[in-house]
């Protein structure tokens, strides 16, 4: 026990694993990849998975730290987000309670996984007993918007992503509501930024597709928003469009161009300001 265990979930973008993975892999002690058994989405679509990219898991594996979980993770009572909070809860029962529980989703591309490894073991003692002191580690998140004239749109002011817990009781996605600990980790999360068609089957199938209040403006904005334009432009998130409010330009045509042309050190958020947030969460959930 007190392993460090990632989890990710292969659905319709399964392909963007073979980018998520890698980053992760060798800190990793195991890698277990949830898939429903009839290959149905949150909302019940179906999907298809190229027998290659089986083919390409199992050739990259050295190792042999991945494993495959099949489960009937679609329940047709339940809504998207249940069914997602559903299928994280079930991938962590899976990689077992009394080790981190990392679970990063196939859009998100850890930039140094081996410096949030570090931050974790700090908490290990909170993985005994972890039902009755219930932590999580965020990491932030910057978030693509889109991928336009030989670069990327990419939304000014990171976010906060909840990557990891010593206890998966998940009220909101991978969001338990107990007490977070923020960390000094970046990960690339391409999120929107994908072709048309790819975004569209994104935004129905996704946790959040009875949250886009008006899809057609929301893809009509996004669809002519380009490096020429997004200066003038502003409120650009999916559900509350103010909580993105700017975007900024990073030429780069790969994840791995992107992460060696962005500037992360003007982008993560200060040490000070972390200490503040670790401060307030301390004493927000210390009698609770």
């Amino acid at each position: 026990m007190k392993k460090i265990h990632v989890g990710f979930l292969l659905s319709y973008d399964y392909d963007k694993l073979k980018k998520s993975i890698p980053p992760v892999y060798k800190e990793a002690d195991a890698i277990f990849i949830a898939m429903d058994h009839k290959n149905r989405t949150w909302s019940g679509e179906t999907f298809i998975v190229d027998p290659a990219f089986f083919e390409w898991l199992e050739a990259f594996d050295v190792d042999n730290k991945i494993q495959l979980y099949k489960d009937d993770f679609y329940d047709p009572n339940l809504i998207a987000i249940e069914n997602d909070n559903r299928e994280r809860h079930m991938l962590s029962l899976k990689m077992g309670v009394g080790n981190w529980l990392v679970q990063i989703d196939s859009d998100e591309y850890f930039v140094d996984f081996a410096n949030y490894v570090k931050d974790l073991r700090r908490f290990d003692s909170y993985l005994d007993n972890p039902e009755k002191k219930n932590i999580q580690i965020a990491a932030y998140l910057i978030n693509l918007y889109k991928y336009t004239d030989n670069g990327v749109l990419f939304i000014k002011e990171p976010t906060r992503g909840i990557i990891a817990t010593n206890y998966p009781n998940y009220q909101v996605a991978r969001n338990t509501r107990k007490r977070i600990v923020y960390t000094q980790n970046i990960l690339l999360h391409e999120s929107i930024a994908r072709d048309e068609a790819e975004l569209v089957l994104k935004l129905d199938n996704w946790g959040h597709n009875i949250e886009v209040q008006d899809k057609a403006a929301f893809l009509e904005k996004w669809r002519t928003t380009n490096k020429s334009n997004y200066k003038e432009r502003e409120n650009f998130f999916y559900i509350e469009p103010e909580k993105w409010k700017h975007l900024e330009f990073c030429e780069g045509n790969t994840i791995e161009e992107i992460r060696k042309n962005i500037n992360l050190k003007g982008i993560m958020p200060s040490k000070f300001f972390i200490a503040k947030k670790n401060f307030g969460q301390y004493f927000k959930h210390l009698f609770k």
